[in-house]
């Protein structure tokens, strides 16, 4: 049924597959492990320029269309009628799942500490307790990625679920690296700033602004200098899906 679902929903763009369907169906394809990323266009634009990158996309079992300008573009470039599923309606509904609300069947990966106590107190006034022993701050990627610390606390606990919370381009390559190298078949959700949206360690996005498309704003409009200057570089994304539509984009050498 699932396969099928697949079949019937997924849509190629930039040679990456997006998933078509709701937060629900999304959670429940993942519920036996897996791979899913969340590309957002300021990312997405390097595609054809970061082999790391590029593949981890492609290693994905789950690409959720959380771009609305991806989604935009491609509607009025194709005629479709794709739509949109965020990060951060995906997070809404993963942290429904009794799973992951069980303390140690989930650890989290978080950027450094002080995003940490923020997501923490919030995931805790959800009633969703994280022991300390189911938290990893994640140290600065360079290069190819290789974290034998991580792996030895996630074999050590075999959690079924691990949440990345790092940034778009990073934790896709940390996502791939864990389930390639990982004894074990775990759920690796990466939902990078969603939770931060939530947990006030970004600017927090009401439900209405996230399902009309507005995310990007509310984050350019609270910190411009580092958002505007990263929303504007991602305009070429729109030449990118002009020129090469459900193609991958041609590599280049950086």
């Amino acid at each position: 049924m699932l396969v099928g679902a697949k079949l019937q929903y997924d849509r190629k763009i930039l040679g990456l597959r997006f998933f078509q369907g709701t937060a629900k169906e999304a959670v429940r394809r993942m519920q036996f492990g897996g791979l899913v990323v969340v590309p957002a266009a300021p990312a997405l634009i390097h595609i054809g320029i970061h082999e790391e990158y590029r593949k981890s996309l492609l290693d994905a079992d789950l690409v959720i269309a959380d771009s609305a300008f991806m989604v935009l573009v491609w509607n009025w470039l194709q005629r479709d009628s794709v739509t949109r599923l965020s990060g951060l309606a995906y997070l809404r509904e993963l942290l429904k799942q009794p799973e992951i609300r069980n303390p140690g069947n989930c650890v989290w990966i978080m950027a450094n500490s002080n995003s940490a106590k923020r997501n923490l107190s919030w995931l805790s006034r959800q009633r969703i307790n994280v022991p300390d022993e189911c938290v990893y701050k994640a140290p600065m990627y360079h290069g190819k990625v290789q974290d034998e610390a991580l792996l030895e606390m996630l074999e050590r606990q075999k959690p079924k679920h691990i949440v990345l919370t790092l940034g778009g381009g990073t934790q896709e390559r940390v996502g791939s690296y864990l389930k390639h190298n990982l004894s074990y078949r775990a759920s690796i959700h990466c939902i990078g700033a969603a939770i931060a949206f939530l947990s006030g360690d970004q600017v927090r996005i009401p439900v209405w602004a996230d399902r009309y498309y507005l995310g990007w704003l509310y984050r350019s409009l609270s910190e411009p200098t580092r958002y505007v200057p990263r929303y504007w570089e991602a305009r070429r994304l729109y030449g990118m899906l002009r020129r090469y539509r459900d193609q991958m984009p041609r590599t280049v050498t950086k």
